[in-house]
């Protein structure tokens, strides 16, 4: 059940990226001969229009086929310059055109992002967390063998974190995520000490294996406290979509860049594998608690799957959105359409850098599951 709920999930998110470039390739004027929900033997269609409606077998994600978008390889057989099209087909249409097409799916990635986080907003919820009194890890038997820069920079157990770098501190959560994501080689961390308020500046160490940055702090297990977030009203629930949503976007750039800073890929990159198990176990934990509290975990994990998707979609890969986007605004920038040949290549390149990806994802996932066992 976990593993069909987790797919369930990223072929939400995946049919939601493709309803994207049909919704505007129809609006630029391309035809979409086909769109399906799933994917491999069709089960059920209908057509109206030009588009054939499609119900597949293979419940993961769907399709959208537009009229001309392989266009590429009859000029390539041809031995064609440049790839030509009718105005009605995906290479036919203006390169500003084909750009806004192509960026349709992650735009859609990231319309879905704040909808599930403005309705996350609606619904509110509640979390236990600790507060900001801590221990050193020196002094905690089970995490004794860990490093503690906290420790070296003069931190005690039994500090009251107020603030990291200015930014005030309500509870261990946030600390945690600060410093996990957020936070910089060195932080200034403002604690209070029986009565005594100092500025402590602390250099974190990178989790090579997470991704992480850590300061060697645990939570005091007896300052438990329970907080709330929401439920907000209406106008103000879109508002916190918003700022969740790029907040998320900030987060998920910055631990991208952290895998070109010595952090080991396998472990950082995960694979459709474990995302799915991640999700599904994620929403049928959710559910055991209540199905108010399903549906927050499930949005919200969903939410930050889907700006990853709007991410990994932009990247300048050819067999990517980021490709196609990148060769519409040269072609636009040039003035000229370009060689099917070129074209050809760099989509060649593309591919082996996405199977790489790949291998390394699944890789990951393997030791990870290993890991578990």
């Amino acid at each position: 059940m976990t593993v069909v709920i987790g797919i369930l999930g990223l072929s939400f998110l995946i049919f939601f990226h493709e309803l994207g470039h049909f919704v505007i390739a129809r609006a630029m004027g391309v035809t979409v001969e086909a769109f399906s929900i799933g994917m491999g033997p069709v089960l059920l269609h209908f057509r109206k229009g030009a588009t054939d409606y499609r119900l597949s077998l293979i419940p993961i994600g769907g399709y959208c086929s537009m009229k001309g978008e392989n266009e590429y390889r009859k000029a390539l057989d041809e031995k064609s310059p440049c790839i030509e099209g009718s105005p009605d087909s995906f290479y036919g249409v203006h390169p500003l055109k084909r750009l806004f097409i192509a960026f349709a799916g992650p735009m859609f990635n990231m319309i879905f992002a704040f909808i599930a986080f403005s309705v996350v907003a609606m619904c509110g919820y509640s979390y236990t967390t600790a507060g900001t009194t801590v221990m050193l890890t020196g002094d905690v038997p089970e995490y004794s063998d860990l490093s503690s820069p906290a420790a070296e920079a003069g931190m005690k157990s039994g500090d009251r974190i107020l603030s990291i770098d200015g930014k005030p501190m309500e509870d261990f959560s946030e600390i945690l995520s600060y410093v996990a994501i957020e936070g910089s080689e060195t932080m200034t961390v403002e604690v209070e000490r029986s009565g005594e308020i100092l500025s402590i500046p602390v250099k974190t160490e990178l989790d090579k294996e997470s991704g992480a940055r850590r300061m060697g702090i645990v939570s005091m297990e007896d300052s438990r406290v329970t907080k709330t977030y929401g439920p907000f009203p209406f106008f103000p629930a879109i508002g916190e979509g918003f700022v969740q949503t790029f907040k998320t976007l900030s987060v998920t750039v910055k631990g991208i860049v952290r895998l070109f800073q010595g952090v080991d890929i396998r472990n950082a990159v995960s694979g459709p594998v474990r995302v799915t198990a991640m999700l599904g176990s994620s929403v049928k934990e959710g559910f055991s608690e209540g199905f108010k509290t399903g549906i927050v975990n499930a949005l919200e994990l969903l939410a930050l799957i889907s700006i990853s998707l709007f991410l990994t979609n932009l990247l300048p890969i050819p067999v990517l959105d980021g490709g196609l986007i990148l060769f519409a605004f040269i072609e636009f920038i040039a003035r000229r359409k370009m060689n099917p040949k070129l074209l050809y290549y760099i989509q060649l390149v593309g591919l082996f850098a996405v199977i790489g990806l790949v291998v390394l994802a699944v890789v990951g996932d393997i030791g990870y599951f290993i890991g578990k066992r």
